[in-house]
């Protein structure tokens, strides 16, 4: 499959090859399910506790009689039933994370990247560059002559600081690595703009 490659200022250059089995395969709707799932499991922080009735502070002693005063039977203050009690089968802190099989995961991504490639006007591929002022308003004006100005993921080649200091302050503008991809962050990004090299570099990765 080809695609048109852009300049920064939004004109067509040249043509590159996107690998079939990577930006053009049946897209697995199970798989990108279960990539996002772990994602947000992972990121869990999972430290919810509460006190159960040996962990409540409060007296043992009991409140009242057993019986002769007319009032419902009563253990301890501690009980589930009284205000400031302990919690029945409340939660405790636990480890939400768990690891996805690396094929899950490789299908996940190359499923997504089909999905988005479908919409030329959503996936774009522009040539490759770097922001070497760092500032915002530069990379500002060449996101405006890419994309409209909806949730934008950008996908670089390598870890290019500069571009990722321009685009910090930029509320929907985020980041990713070819080799660092998010399955969530990719998904429900409306624009992906993918820099021509990591192009290349994505074709190499998963079309083996």
């Amino acid at each position: 499959m080809d695609r048109k490659v852009f300049s920064i200022d939004g004109k067509e250059l040249r043509t590159i090859t996107l690998e079939d089995s990577v930006f053009a395969r049946e897209v697995s709707d199970g798989s990108i399910y279960n990539a996002i799932k772990n994602e947000l499991a992972n990121k869990r922080v999972g430290t919810a506790s509460t006190l159960t009735r040996s962990e409540v502070r409060g007296t043992t002693a009991k409140p009242w009689r057993q019986k002769g005063t007319g009032r419902a039977r009563a253990g301890r203050r501690r009980s589930p039933v009284w205000v400031g009690g302990s919690i029945v089968f409340g939660p405790k802190p636990r480890d939400y994370s768990y690891v996805l099989p690396k094929k899950v995961k490789q299908l996940a991504m190359k499923s997504i990247l089909s999905l988005k490639a479908q919409d030329e006007n959503k996936f774009k591929i522009v040539e490759d560059f770097t922001v070497e002022t760092g500032k915002t308003k530069d990379f500002k004006a060449i996101l405006k002559a890419l994309v409209n100005d909806e949730k934008t993921v950008v996908v670089l080649k390598d870890d290019d600081k500069l571009i990722r200091q321009a685009g910090r302050n930029l509320p929907n503008v985020r980041f990713l690595s070819y080799n660092r991809l998010s399955a969530h962050t990719l998904f429900y990004g409306k624009n992906v703009l993918m820099l021509e090299g990591a192009v290349s570099k994505l074709n190499e990765f998963y079309g083996r």
